[in-house]
């Protein structure tokens, strides 16, 4: 088997169930194009899955993940440049309509960019890639509660993230002409409850259901 067990165990399940009775979706999706309306830039934690949580069917969201669920400024310099590139892709070519900046607690990243011992300036990648949040966190005041602390460090990581997406010119120019709308949301993993930014009154507010 060139598969761990575990994928294999899960691919069998999804013939069995999922695509069994959304076959004829499957094949439409196949023989077509993708045309999502909403995408996702959401962390790789793998407690913090998009699909999962929105309960998203195949063809309906446009996912990029990364560590920390972050946004880079918009800097064409001919560098690699996964999540700029996904960006440009789903606005320029899909036509997204909504991009949501999806951030959670507890994240691994974030707690070590700002200080848990982690090692991250020696990484190869990782250090330089988390190396703005450590401006974002000397924004937020500590405080007494470190869990609160945290926190307010993802939510104001998201906030940064949003602030990115309006250098790029193509996002700026779709976002004034109402084509795009930008959003941020914070997913608690502990309580299953999300979190959406208000960017008019720059609050967060539980989203009741």
């Amino acid at each position: 088997m060139s598969l761990p067990k575990r994928l294999f165990d899960g691919y069998a399940n999804f013939r069995k169930g999922r695509y069994a009775s959304e076959s004829e979706r499957y094949r439409k999706l196949g023989e077509g194009q993708q045309k999502p309306k909403i995408m996702m830039i959401a962390c790789c934690d793998s407690r913090a899955a998009p699909e999962t949580i929105f309960d998203a069917g195949p063809g309906e969201m446009f996912v990029v993940r990364n560590v920390a669920n972050l946004v880079p400024p918009y800097t064409p310099d001919g560098g690699h440049h996964a999540t700029s590139a996904a960006l440009e892709f789903a606005v320029l070519s899909l036509a997204v309509e909504h991009i949501v900046v999806m951030g959670h607690g507890r994240c691994g990243g974030i707690r070590a960019a700002v200080g848990d011992g982690s090692p991250l300036s020696h990484t190869d990648f990782i250090g330089s890639w988390m190396r703005p949040i450590k401006d974002v966190a000397r924004a937020v005041h500590p405080g007494d509660n470190a869990a609160l602390h945290e926190r307010l460090i993802e939510r104001a990581s998201i906030e940064h993230s949003i602030a990115n997406l309006r250098t790029f010119p193509w996002i700026r120019m779709k976002e004034t002409r109402k084509e795009l709308t930008l959003h941020g949301s914070w997913f608690d993993v502990s309580m299953g409850e999300l979190h959406a930014y208000d960017q008019t009154e720059a609050t967060w507010q539980l989203i009741e259901v």
